[in-house]
């Protein structure tokens, strides 16, 4: 692993590793994709392998005490997209991989408005995350 890239990883928020994921397995999957079509059948199956794979990593990073509820969901999710990759690369068919891509497709979008989202409230000062006190309306004092 280039240094770079590692020190992207140890720097980056959970939000943030989450979407580095999703982008490896879409990447992983258009590769699978590709190489269907040019019959390239070693090279997709390792496509399909390491798409699978970060699904594994996936599942094994979800917080089930956090949210037991959306933990399952996802964890189904994410089990549902790895029997289509399997059975993409068993039928050497490209529908489950259009399926698979367009969950993840979804899924990583979801994820990068979070990022965004925690950004923005990173960038804010921090007198911005107090509350303000009965009766202010306002930060600032208006003055006549």
């Amino acid at each position: 692993m280039n240094q770079y890239f590692e020190q992207m990883i140890l720097s980056a928020s959970p939000v943030e590793i989450v979407c580095l994921l999703y982008k490896r397995a879409i990447r992983s999957v258009r590769d699978a994709r590709e190489h269907l079509k040019a019959g390239q059948i070693l090279e997709r199956t390792k496509a399909i392998n390491h798409a699978w794979m970060v699904l594994l990593e996936l599942i094994n990073s979800l917080d089930r005490a956090a949210s037991p509820d959306i933990a399952e969901k996802l964890q189904s999710l994410y089990g549902y997209m790895q029997a289509r990759l399997l059975d993409a690369s068993m039928q050497q068919a490209e529908a489950p991989l259009s399926e698979v891509l367009m969950l993840l497709t979804t899924l990583a979008e979801g994820w990068d408005g979070l990022t965004e989202a925690e950004k923005r409230r990173n960038e804010q000062p921090d007198w911005a995350h107090s509350p303000l006190a009965e009766g202010q309306h306002s930060r600032f004092a208006a003055s006549a």
